[in-house]
C-alpha cells in the first residue's frame, strides 16, 4: 500500500508545483528563476517540519516516508533548477547562475534545519 500512497503524493506534489510555478512566473515577471528556488525552499522548510514532527513525537513511519519521498519528491524540483542554472551559465549571467546554484542549495538546507529545530525545541 506504502508504494500507491507514494505515487499519489508523489503526482499532488508535482501537481501544486506545477500550479504554483505557474502562478509565480505570471503574477511575477522576472528573468531570474525565483520560482524554483521558492518551491524548492519551502518544500524543504515542510519536509524539516514534517521530520522534526515526527521523530518527536513518535519517530519514523511510513508517513514521513508517504510525505518525504512523495510529496517533497514531486514538489522539489533539482533537475529543473540545475537546467535553470545552465541557462543562466550560456547566457553568461555568471553571477546569478552562482546565485541560483548555491543560494539555492544553502536555502533549502537552512529550511530545512529550521523545520527540523522547530520540532526539536
Amino acid at each position: 500500500m506504502t508504494p500507491i500512497l507514494i505515487s499519489l503524493a508523489g503526482s499532488f506534489g508535482a501537481t501544486s508545483r506545477f500550479v504554483l510555478d505557474g502562478h509565480l512566473r505570471n503574477k511575477y515577471r522576472h528573468d531570474f528563476p525565483w520560482a524554483t528556488i521558492i518551491i524548492n525552499v519551502s518544500g524543504s522548510l515542510f519536509l524539516g517540519i514534517v521530520t522534526g514532527a515526527l521523530l518527536k513525537h513518535r519517530g519514523f513511519s511510513n508517513i514521513e516516508t508517504v510525505i518525504g519521498t512523495g510529496f517533497c519528491g514531486g514538489y522539489t524540483t533539482f533537475s529543473t533548477a540545475s537546467f535553470e542554472t545552465v541557462r543562466l551559465f550560456e547566457q553568461r549571467r555568471y553571477v546569478a547562475a552562482l546565485s541560483q546554484a548555491l543560494g539555492s542549495l544553502v536555502m533549502a538546507v537552512i529550511a530545512a534545519a529550521a523545520g527540523f529545530i522547530g520540532h526539536q525545541i
